[in-house]
């Protein structure tokens, strides 16, 4: 985006049309590229998910079963737009930062990264704590025998329990970017950093309806592991806001 003619005024209004369509376009083709590098090792990727089952399936003859001829290539086919996309996501961090830095100053740029960077260390806390730690209790819990008798057995469809592991990952994924947003507001003054704390017990209520609603499973355990990260991660926000005077009054 260059204003060397123009330094001192805005960008016309159709060159800014031109450039988001550069942008938009750049995406696509990162997104299409993606998409063929995922279909192309979608097997392995599709594997990082039934992994979870392997256990449980175990006793039905160590397989996910399909209910339908295009069961497996309409899971292999979202799959691999999910992995398109995460693939491309550099590409379109990049267009975004391309498209929108230029307008900003720089102590705005500065604030911009710094929450960029704490985003991504958030998504990559929420698939770490999504893969490894909820989704396993969850399975393990969810066909406890207490509640499966010895005399039933497991059927598990290959289509729905893959999405139930990719589903609760991008929830969580979610779910942590929440404390981010709270803090942006309290950045900008939307909210004041005491008001909000004075409501932290019916934030905390919130934040367990929250994750009530976002997790693909009713049981406990999965809410409870979605919940008490936001919990820790709520007061941090608002002890960072406290350290910087972020929404004072």
């Amino acid at each position: 985006m260059s204003t060397k003619k123009n330094p001192h005024k805005m960008m016309p209004l159709i060159e800014h049309i031109r450039e988001l369509r550069s942008c938009l376009l750049v995406s696509f083709i990162a997104l299409a590229l993606g998409f063929i590098v995922s279909f192309i090792f979608s097997n392995t990727i599709i594997g990082l998910f039934t992994r979870q089952f392997a256990e449980v399936a175990s006793e039905v003859g160590d397989k996910l079963v399909v209910h339908s001829i295009v069961e497996g290539f309409i899971t292999q086919m979202k799959i691999a737009l999910f992995g398109g996309f995460i693939l491309s996501m550099p590409v379109h961090i990049f267009n975004l930062l391309r498209f929108t830095f230029p307008g900003l100053t720089r102590r705005q740029r500065s604030i911009f990264l710094s929450l960029l960077s704490i985003s991504l260390i958030l998504i990559i806390f929420g698939a770490y704590l999504g893969y490894f730690m909820i989704v396993p209790v969850a399975v393990s819990f969810l066909t406890n025998p207490y509640f499966i008798p010895p005399d039933v057995g497991y059927i598990l469809n290959y289509q729905t329990n893959v999405f139930y592991v990719l589903s609760f990952i991008l929830w969580s994924l979610l779910a942590m970017q929440t404390p981010l947003v709270l803090e942006v507001l309290l950045i900008m003054g939307i909210l004041k950093r005491k008001k909000v704390f004075k409501a932290t017990r019916y934030i905390i209520v919130l934040i367990f309806i929250f994750a009530a609603i976002v997790t693909p499973s009713p049981d406990f355990i999965s809410q409870l592991g979605i919940a008490l990260p936001l919990i820790v991660l709520y007061f941090l926000a608002i002890l960072v806001a406290k350290i910087f005077k972020f929404g004072e009054e």
